[in-house]
């Protein structure tokens, strides 16, 4: 398989970590979105969307949207709980992160570290912070509970509020409040076969 990403871009190390701990070999192909290559005709074709990452299967269909991947290639592995509810709790911290904390952590560390936080758009980069600490607490409160966000097993729930939380920082946000939070960056790292981000 082949995935089309930025290795910079949280959302592409999600899949990178996930086919890491899985052992699953592929070819990465990197796509510049500041070049704007994900709005070429050609690549337009595999994803109307004109986003990354984009998952090329071995029979040639095409997977976009981070956390549809992830569950995609977690299916049938310790990583999507196979209960029905532990399963719907991975969903509901996946729409979490792309509703309450992506919006706000990686919108601010793609001003901050991709476009070197221009004067244009240093209101924007600030109105982000409030937010952001927002579903810092949250995710907080909840690793204050258990090791991962269900239960005590990791999942692609976790991996998908890893990506963007881990580098929190580059986008103004300061970990240091938030030690359960710390602790289970540690634990992560840890993994057997844990990829880091370029």
């Amino acid at each position: 398989m082949k995935v089309f990403g930025d290795i910079y871009s949280g959302n592409c190390y999600k899949i990178r970590l996930l086919l890491s701990l899985l052992e699953i070999k592929y070819d990465w192909i990197h796509v510049d979105i500041l070049k704007k290559e994900t709005q070429t005709a050609e690549y337009l074709q595999k994803n109307p969307n004109g986003q990354i990452p984009l998952l090329e299967l071995e029979d040639g269909c095409y997977l976009a949207e981070s956390n549809a991947i992830l569950n995609y290639l977690a299916e049938g592995t310790k990583y999507l709980p196979s209960d029905r509810f532990s399963r719907a709790k991975v969903l509901e911290w996946q729409f979490f992160e792309q509703y309450s904390h992506e919006p706000y952590i990686a919108v601010a560390r793609y001003i901050a570290r991709y476009l070197g936080l221009p004067e244009d758009r240093v209101r924007e980069y600030e109105s982000k912070q409030e937010r952001g600490h927002k579903a810092l607490q949250v995710m907080e409160r909840q690793l204050s509970q258990s090791e991962f966000f269900v239960g005590n097993e990791l999942s692609i729930a976790d991996i998908s509020l890893y990506a963007y939380t881990h580098v929190a920082h580059e986008g103004g946000f300061d970990l240091q409040s938030y030690p359960a939070i710390r602790e289970w960056i540690e634990r992560i790292i840890a993994l057997p076969n844990y990829v880091a981000m370029e």
